[in-house]
């Protein structure tokens, strides 16, 4: 008699490293381990001998890094989607991905159940489940953190060692870490308590700025229609594009995040997060966006733009409200073409000029000096239309 399968979201992790023993014990069901390669660089062949032998049946690896980055970072890059003037979003926007891809595999496998390595407390939880539900409402969910009796990080490892399996992390570094070609987060440790400074060692990514050169780096991105196609002269695809500004972002100290995020489970966490070359594409997407766009698009798509970080963060990412965001956005983003110079000093990002033939700024027109278009005496009949309602009022108040 076959087994029912169940599809597990893997990455060799200690999460998902314990749950196929753990499944083994408590389920008869064949384990299909699935790795969706989002460019957190581990070794692929050792992710995929590791699930074998520790019980998996079958494993797929996926590479969408790709896809990661044409259809997901470069949508909230034009949107500007930030998370609490902060975040840049780069857990948040791999979730619905794997998770679109963990259905496609169970549905060819037809697989019963999805199985997924989210805590009961996190976020992922329900970007995983949200996007499953939207693609396929049969399929089970098996969620361990939410039935097992292990209750820590800690008991998570001594689970580990007595079932022989070998994990990257100790109780010594037992930072929860996710990483992908957009960023790395660092979650747990001393890091849960918020008068605690993080350390610098921490960093995987990026060199702290303290550290970093003391000459300052200057970088040219070319953009078309709001997505970057170019770095200093060169055309590359999304992945040679984020890959090369995180080198470069990453050793001038650019793009450290330490914050206190409201989760969409009620709670507050603290989490660091380094994203080198997102910070310097959005940096210079909205200096072009300044130059390039009127001031009633720029003002509602800065509301557009918290709306869409909101429902990224909350795993609504399949939505008809972000779909349809997504067509606003692109609307504005039609004239969004154009080069910019961004200077990197030790963790600092600043404007070093920006050239497009889209601008709306008209150097004639803003000048002191005399302009056909725009005469100082004009500005006195405005001001006092303008003020007509602060004097009705002051008025009305004697």
């Amino acid at each position: 008699m076959n087994k029912d399968k169940v599809v597990l979201a893997y990455s060799g992790g200690l999460d998902t490293s314990i749950i196929i023993p753990w499944l083994e014990e408590n389920y008869d069901l064949d384990v299909i381990a699935v790795c969706v390669d989002v460019g957190q660089d581990d070794d692929m062949e050792e992710v995929k001998k590791k699930a074998i032998k520790t019980g998996a049946v079958k494993v797929y690896v996926e590479d969408v890094k790709e896809e990661f980055v044409k259809d997901y970072v470069y949508k909230a890059l034009k949107a500007g989607a930030i998370y609490e003037d902060k975040y840049l979003l780069g857990t948040s926007l791999a979730r619905p991905l794997i998770a679109k891809k963990l259905v496609e595999i169970a549905q060819a496998e037809g697989a019963k159940y999805i199985c997924h390595g989210c805590t009961g407390k996190g976020n992922d939880q329900v970007r995983f489940e949200v996007t499953i539900a939207a693609f396929d409402p049969f399929i089970e969910i098996i969620a361990p953190w939410r039935i097992w009796d292990i209750s820590s990080r800690e008991d998570a490892i001594d689970y580990a060692l007595a079932k022989g399996v070998d994990v990257p992390v100790t109780k010594e570094k037992i930072y929860s870490v996710d990483k992908n070609i957009w960023h790395t987060s660092h979650e747990g440790g001393d890091l849960e308590d918020p008068q605690n400074e993080h350390k610098i060692d921490l960093y995987s990514m990026i060199t702290a700025p303290e550290k970093a050169k003391d000459e300052p780096t200057y970088v040219e991105i070319y953009f078309e229609k709001g997505e970057p196609k170019k770095v200093n002269g060169v055309e590359l695809n999304g992945v040679e594009l984020v890959t090369t500004l995180n080198k470069i972002g990453a050793e001038n100290g650019i793009g450290i995040v330490d914050i206190v995020e409201n989760r969409l489970v009620g709670m507050k966490s603290r989490g660091v997060y380094e994203t080198p070359g997102g910070t310097i594409l959005f940096e210079a997407h909205k200096e072009l966006e300044r130059l390039t766009l009127d001031k009633l698009t720029y003002h509602y798509k800065q509301g557009i733009a918290l709306k869409y970080g909101e429902l990224v963060y909350d795993g609504l990412w399949f939505t008809t409200l972000k779909e349809s965001l997504d067509g606003f956005v692109d609307v504005t983003q039609e004239n969004v073409t154009g080069t910019v110079k961004m200077k990197l000093y030790k963790g600092n990002v600043t404007n070093a000029g920006v050239f497009t033939e889209n601008a709306l700024y008209d150097k004639g027109i803003s000048s002191f000096g005399a302009s056909n278009l725009y005469s100082h005496k004009d500005a006195g009949g405005f001001i006092k239309l303008f003020s007509l309602p602060s004097k009705i009022k002051a008025l009305k108040n004697k």
